[in-house]
Parts: structure tokens; sequence; C-alpha cells
């Protein structure tokens, strides 16, 4: 190993105030808590470093400079600083300007983005796509130039309906930067980062190897994020599929065991949510508004409404909402839950054979003052809908991303219709799996064997 293999690559990432700079930083970093990020102009004031690191090893030394506010005024006294007869090259020329009082007072928050740049081994030029190409940005560019280090321009915001990237490309194109990158953010490519990495490779080729690790551990990272975040879900799943409760066939401690286990069930997805923003490392609010829907820390469309599942397009069967839907006179799918014994005594007509059949003879023996409350196979699906949507927000969202997160309507028919798996059925006979139930044993090989077959099919 050689001893620049020990030194990180330094970069500095440098552009036009509030461009994203600090926003571009969150991203590559997954660190929601890096700098200030705020529609507000010159936010950043000094320079901030992150450093990414493989196997404890450090590889990667990034740092926020401020923006740029004065390009124009800096190129022209930068232009007057020679002296007749001189011919200074770029970083002489920065040199004795950095030297002088107006680093220090006119053009202070320059000085501290040129010092970055000469100290570091390349930049990268953030632009916000959105905006023109203006006379100032070009100034930027050329000022930049003059450090003699190997520039980057990374295109910000492109997913943005306003974005000006054919604009942009031929600008670069007439200052002789060919090589750009695409990304956004708020909304990163999910290649976006190897993309960045890779152009660097080719700029530093003496850091290739580096960059090559720093690629090749994200993507581990993510396979990572992924697996956990099924089995996350596989869990919370197979909890709900394995609750089971036995209640006197009276109405009102009906509807207490009724409200209890929807409260239980409310509470056990909102752990698995919770669990996942953690595991991609945003913050408990940032999927905390009305638009997740998310509402108080709890799914905005109430888990239980019948008009929720209409919504997401879940076929519901025959069973207790098929008697329901028939005019039974009793809608037990409100609070998605399954009362066994009602089916023997009428109450929902058309759901009873396959009440029946779900439960055999442990719900016939049951008849005789005792009812089950089970979690209905309807719930069990917008449950695993509404996690996978969250999941697909997650992996498309960037952590400088302010706005809450909000999520589509599912496009596929994955679990909206068809046959539910087979991990669930299994769990519907193991009450012991659920930690909603009392005495349970979520420890047992058999139930994590399940939880690991219905990851692999999330």
């Amino acid at each position: 190993m050689t001893d620049a293999w020990k030194q990180p690559l330094k970069l500095a990432v440098v552009g036009h105030t509030n461009v994203g700079k600090t926003s571009l930083l969150r991203t590559l970093t997954r660190d929601v808590g890096f700098g200030e990020v705020s529609h507000r102009p010159s936010t950043t004031r000094h320079v901030e470093g992150a450093r990414l690191s493989v196997d404890g090893e450090p590889l990667l030394d990034l740092f926020d400079t401020p923006g740029l506010e004065d390009a124009i005024a800096l190129l022209d006294y930068l232009e007057r600083l020679e002296r007749p007869g001189e011919r200074l090259d770029g970083p002489a020329r920065l040199a004795r300007f950095l030297e002088g009082s107006e680093a220090r007072q006119r053009f202070e928050q320059e000085a501290k983005v040129l010092r970055q740049l000469l100290a570091s081994d390349a930049g990268l030029y953030v632009i916000d796509a959105r905006e023109p190409v203006l006379a100032k940005y070009r100034d930027e560019l050329q000022v930049l130039a003059s450090c003699g280090k190997p520039l980057l321009p990374v295109l910000n915001f492109v997913s943005s309906a306003q974005q000006r990237e054919p604009d942009w490309r031929e600008a670069l194109a007439r200052l002789g930067l060919h090589a750009l990158v695409r990304f956004d953010s708020v909304a990163p490519p999910e290649d976006g980062e190897r993309r960045l990495y890779e152009s660097l490779a080719l700029l530093l080729e003496n850091s290739r190897e580096q960059l090559e690790r720093l690629i090749a551990d994200q993507q581990a990272q993510r396979l990572a994020r992924q697996q956990s975040a099924a089995q996350l879900i596989a869990d919370l799943l197979i909890d709900c599929a394995a609750c089971r409760r036995s209640v006197a066939s009276e109405a009102e401690q009906e509807q207490q065991a009724i409200s209890e286990l929807r409260k239980a069930v409310r509470q056990r997805e909102q752990r698995c949510v919770e669990a996942l923003l953690k595991l991609y490392a945003f913050r408990p609010q940032d999927a905390a508004a009305s638009d997740l829907p998310l509402l108080d820390g709890r799914w905005g469309d109430d888990l239980f409404n019948p008009e929720t599942l209409k919504q997401l397009g879940v076929r519901v069967g025959g069973g207790i909402a098929a008697g329901a839907a028939a005019g039974a006179g009793v809608d037990l799918l409100v609070g998605g839950l399954t009362l066994g014994a009602a089916a023997l005594a009428g109450a929902i007509a058309g759901g009873a054979l396959q009440t029946a059949r779900s439960y055999g003879s442990r719900l016939l023996g049951k008849i005789k003052g005792q009812r089950e409350l089970t979690v209905d196979d309807s719930v069990l699906r917008l449950l695993a809908l509404r996690q996978r949507q969250l999941l697909q927000a997650l992996n498309q969202r960037g952590h400088a991303a302010m706005d809450s997160i909000q999520v589509a309507t599912p496009q596929d028919k994955t679990w909206r219709e068809g046959k539910l798996p087979e991990a669930l059925n299994k769990a519907r006979a193991h009450p012991q799996w659920s930690s909603l139930n009392p005495h349970s044993k979520v420890n047992q090989a058999e139930r994590q064997e399940q939880v690991e077959v219905l990851a692999q099919q999330l």
C-alpha cells in the first residue's frame, strides 16, 4: 500500500450561492444533519468537511464551501493584479490575490472557496440546472479554472420540470468542460453516486482505485439496506398474520377487544415505519405529514377504513367483506378483523363458508361463549402495499429533501390480488409467532425461516 493510498482524496464542492452544494453533500454522506440547507442565499459561510471511509479506512474528504457571490468583480480585479510585462499563470495570480487585503475584506467569501480548491485534489462545480446560463457563472468557472485543479460540473436538480440541461451542456462545452454529471440531491437517480465517482476517476487516474472501492461499498450498502427493509416488512406481516385473540361473545367486550387489536396493529405498523426511516438515515419528521400519508405519527388514511382498500385497488374476495357487501347487515371489514363465530351466528351471511374453512374445528369449538379475532387478509395486503410504497419512496429520496415523504399509488398488482404468500398462511396457525400476542416466541427458528422466505418475496 502506497503513502498516496493512505491519504484520502480531497474534493472541494464549489459553486454559486444557493445552488445546492450542501444538499449534494447531504446526499453523498447520507447525513440529513450535515451543514444547513435553506432557500436563503449564502447559507454556508465557512468551509465544512465530511469524510467517507470503507472498513475504517478514509477514502474521500468532502469540503463544503461558501457560495461564490461576485465572480464578475473578482475576475476584473484579478486581471488588474498583473503588472506590466508579467505573464502570471492562474495559481500564481491567485496566490498574489490571497496575500492581499481584498481577500480578507471585499472578496472574503471567494477567498475561502479558492483556498479550499487549491488545497484539494479536484472540485465539484455544482450548478442549479433550473437557472439560466448567465455571465456570472462563466466568470466563476474562469476564476475556478485558475486554480489549476480538475473540475467536474454537477448539474443539480435535473429532475425538475424547469431544468435547462441542454443550455448548460452547450455553455460548459464552450468552456472546454465536456465531462459532467447529472444529479439531483432531492431525488437522486439510482446510479447517480456511481456515475459521479466514475467521472471523477476519469479525471483523477491516480485515485481510481479509491473511488472504485467507494462505488463497490455503496452498492453493497444499498443492497444490504434493501434486504434489511424487506426483513422489517416481513416481520410486520408475520406479526399481524399470526395475531389471534379470544374474546367473550358479549357486544361490549367484543368492541373493546376489536378496538385494542386495531390499536395494536396500528402501533406495530408505525414501529415498522420508524424502523425503515432509521434504516435509511431519515428523521421521524420526514414522514410525519399527511402527504405520506402519515398524520400525527400514524398513517393518515386509516388502516381499517374500507375506502383505503378501495383506493389502493385491493380486491376483497369472499369471506367477511363479501358477506358485508352482500347486505348482511354487519360490516365486519370495519377494523379489518375477522369475527369467526359471527359467521355461524348468521351475521355475515356469504362470508360463513370461507370463515369456517379458515379456522375449521378450532373455530367450531369456540361457538359456546368465545370468539376469535384475527387480522383480515385484506388488511395484510394493505400493510404490505403501504410499506412497499414507503420503501420505494425512501429509495428515491435524497437526504437534502426538505418536503415530507410522498408515496404514489402502486402501479403493479402485487399484493392487491391473488393468493397471499404461503408464509402468512403458516403464520395463521402459529399465534406464538406474533409479538402482538401474549407469551409470544418470536425467536423460534421456524418463524425466522418464514420471515426470510417472505422477505425474499417482498
